[in-house]
């Protein structure tokens, strides 16, 4: 019976979807934090050292929250809003200013001590900030209207005794000197007195007693640098001392082409998944497409109400979040299509197969959790923003691609009108079989029936061996070509509105004095140059240079610096973070499956570790910190492929109820493989469509990222097939050996968490 009213309900949900996405899409993404490499900006991270003339002070919790206390009251001078300020460890501060237009003058805002000091010319402390009043600090001008700031005392009864004393001194020594910042030991008046820019602010001539609580500094003061004394004087002094440990800085142009680039290169995979889900699967393609839509809408949505920083890994994030939401859809469709094939209706294909997907569905998505987790854990800065974007796209695929998708295909399934058409769910009548015949989905004829995986595994173990030994011995000729972020050192990114050579820069480095060798042009016009220098650069080495090559090219260049000390720690906890992930799935596996099925996941997961390490190092590819995000994600993604072939060997393994030979269990494998194989491929098919757009055309910064998603993928889906089954297949016959007879039931009746539904 047909009944419209459920195609009027399909359509009022596609209406209400539609009004709400378009009427307030615009809101949510204007509301959206952009992070510093879409808008530019700088990220610092400091490590907190105690005051050189403070040995025995201890770096506490209270110390870590009134220093990062103080750097927030000195950012609001600059006016930025959203700063991100974040205690990390028991010593690190890490900073994001996003949209910044001065950099350098933040950088130095943040970073000075901002301990003011009164001296005579001999150097001795006569007054301090604790003497300023507070708040009492202010930006005004003198009656020649020159720049100048203007103090509050506490006392001024002291203030005069110290103008008195001053005063007294023969001419030329009767000064009073501001200081911000002095070193004891190292800075002193005679030394700074001569020179051009000497280092104390200010050095005016005391001739008289001043009754007043007022004390002008005057100098060649711009407006902002007026504004921005004031302010940090009124922000206090930092209690500690700040050493960069890690910086990098973004220009604005290189901000704003990531960020189109990149969502360029997201409609572009998109459209591509859209039109092979609406061309292969037809009507349940056509309700993944809706739902795809209301992923990345809720995506962003979500990201607005925690008040998330977008960058640019995260929105690879949610693009390759459409990846994972396409593939429960190619689950579920897959599964009908089978239901369809041995003789159901269409009512009862659907229902049948959105049951038996489930398992599978949730599997992945919990492994693919597990390994986002663990990265959101162990990651930094914008790793961790890629993780948790990921997070948030895996949690949200699950209830658009299950329950979203579900719920719409069950309204168009269940209102009749799509009864006898096969065609509309991708399937040829003349594959169908008759009810009578009492097929199962499990006995169902495949394409490649002719394929015989068992019997051929000895070939892949020997040729993923061969490959291995290639790779150890290659990996130890050539090794890896580490980025700063692993390596440490400084790296410059350049921007020409003409294309460049390496020659080019490599003279024109040499004219400033910043010779370098490792230089890589990139970008769609080689209008990109990126340089490495195995040196830690200073604040002020940075300042210098930035300005200088913003001179000569027109833009502001990208320059990153990373200790030696956080190098080894970011490669550290990048092994850390592999090894914890593996553990997890392993864990995972043998919880929902058997421990067996867990070790043969986690072998073939190592073995595309590797692949993608030993591509990087043959073709000399930089090995950064996101290449470590890209083989944690693939280490989540991959085991997708891996975790519905072992649901559907369970699914025939309890068909079989007892394995007694060798030759069964084969059959089981090789059945299992081809009866999922179909769905392998669209799966990483889709998810090749959008890591190749963002490969084509998306920001540079995340091209080495793309690269290392795609080796993965082709590796990840290699070693499902060919690997993850077969060693499988290798630890359960010699458990057949043992055992004689495999009792499928009485095995299952021993863990009461094998059920097809997942336990929660």
């Amino acid at each position: 019976m047909k009944t419209r009213g459920r195609i009027i309900a399909f359509l009022l949900l596609i209406v209400v979807f539609a009004a709400s996405i378009s009427t307030t899409a615009q809101s949510v993404v204007s509301n959206i934090k952009l992070g510093l490499d879409l808008q530019g900006g700088f990220e610092v991270l400091y490590q907190v050292k105690p005051l050189e003339n403070e040995k025995d002070q201890k770096i506490t919790e209270e110390v870590l929250a009134d220093t990062a206390e103080a750097l927030l009251n000195r950012i609001n001078v600059l006016g930025v809003s959203e700063p991100v300020i974040q205690v990390e460890g028991e010593d690190r501060i890490r900073v994001q200013l996003a949209g910044v237009e001065d950099q350098e003058s933040a950088r130095e805002l943040l970073s000075t001590q901002a301990n003011l000091t009164f001296r005579d010319v001999e150097d001795n402390l006569m007054l301090d900030g604790s003497d300023l009043k507070e708040g009492g600090a202010k930006a005004t001008f003198d009656d020649k209207n020159r720049p100048m700031v203007t103090l509050e005392l506490k006392d001024p009864a002291k203030f005069a005794e110290v103008t008195q004393e001053i005063s007294q001194k023969p001419v030329g020594q009767n000064l009073l000197v501001i200081w911000l910042d002095f070193e004891e030991g190292k800075d002193s008046f005679a030394k700074e007195m001569s020179k051009e820019n000497p280092k104390f602010v200010s050095s005016p001539t005391v001739s008289e007693r001043i009754n007043s609580n007022n004390v002008q500094i005057s100098g060649s003061f711009t407006v902002e640098e007026t504004k921005s004394l004031a302010g940090v004087l009124n922000a206090g002094a930092l209690p500690v001392k700040l050493v960069e440990k890690y910086s990098t800085s973004v220009g604005a142009q290189f901000g704003e082409k990531a960020l189109t680039s990149t969502i360029f290169a997201g409609v572009v995979g998109t459209i591509l998944v859209a039109l092979f889900m609406l061309l292969y699967y037809r009507l349940p393609g056509l309700v993944a497409v809706i739902t795809l839509a209301v992923f990345v809408y809720l995506n962003l949505l979500v990201f607005e109400l925690i008040n998330g920083v977008l960058t640019l890994p995260g929105i690879a994030a949610i693009i390759l979040g459409i990846g994972i939401a396409v593939d429960a859809n190619i689950i579920t469709a897959e599964r009908i299509k089978e239901e369809i094939r041995i003789g159901r209706s269409i009512n009862a294909a659907f229902k049948n197969g959105a049951k038996d997907s489930f398992s599978a569905i949730f599997d992945s998505h919990i492994t693919s959790l597990l390994a986002s987790a663990v990265l959101f854990y162990f990651g930094t800065s914008s790793v961790k923003g890629f993780a948790i974007t990921l997070i948030i796209s895996i949690l949200v695929s699950f209830i658009t691609a299950v329950w979203g998708s579900r719920i719409l295909l069950g309204l168009l399934v269940n209102s009749g009108f799509f009864d006898g058409k096969p065609w509309l769910f991708g399937v040829k009548k003349s594959t169908i079989h008759h009810a009578d015949e009492n097929y199962s989905a499990l006995d169902l004829p495949t394409k490649f029936d002719r394929f015989d995986f068992v019997k051929s595994r000895k070939k892949f173990f020997t040729a993923s061996l061969a490959f291995l030994a290639i790779g150890m011995i290659l990996l130890g000729i050539f090794r890896l070509n580490l980025g700063i972020d692993f390596s440490s050192g400084t790296r410059v990114e350049i921007l020409s509105e003409d294309s460049l050579t390496k020659e080019e820069l490599i003279t024109y480095l040499e004219s400033i004095d910043h010779p370098s060798e490792d230089i890589v042009i990139s970008g769609d016009k080689k209008e990109i140059g990126v340089i490495r220098y195995n040196e830690d650069f200073s604040q002020k080495e940075i300042n210098k240079l930035k300005a200088t090559i913003s001179d000569e090219y027109g833009a502001e260049p990208n320059i990153s610096t990373v200790s030696p000390t956080v190098g080894k720690e970011l490669a550290k906890n990048a092994v850390k973070a592999l090894i914890f992930a593996s553990i997890g799935i392993i864990i995972y596996t043998a919880f929902r499956f058997e421990w067996k099925m867990g070790i043969s996941a986690i072998l073939t997961l190592l073995y595309d570790a590797f692949f993608m390490v030993a591509v990087f190092s043959i073709f000399r590819l930089e090995v950064d910190v996101t290449f470590i995000a890209a083989i944690l994600t693939i280490v989540g993604y991959s085991i997708n492929d891996t975790i519905v072939t072992f649901d559907r060997i369970r699914e025939n393994m309890k068909r079989s109820k007892k394995i007694e030979t060798e030759e069964e269990l084969a059959t089981i494998v090789n059945k299992s493989l081809r009866q999922t194989l179909g769905r392998s491929v669209n799966t990483v098919l889709t998810v090749v469509m959008v890591v190749v757009a963002l490969l084509l055309f998306g920001a540079e910064s995340i091209r080495n990222f793309s690269l290392a998603l795609l080796i993965g993928l082709i590796s990840g889906t290699y070693s499902s097939i060919f690997i993850a089954a077969q060693l499988w297949f290798v630890f359960k016959k010699r458990e057949l050996k043992k055992r004689g007879t495999i009792d499928v039931e009485e095995d299952e009746n021993k863990k009461k968490w094998g059920s097809d539904e997942p336990v929660v």
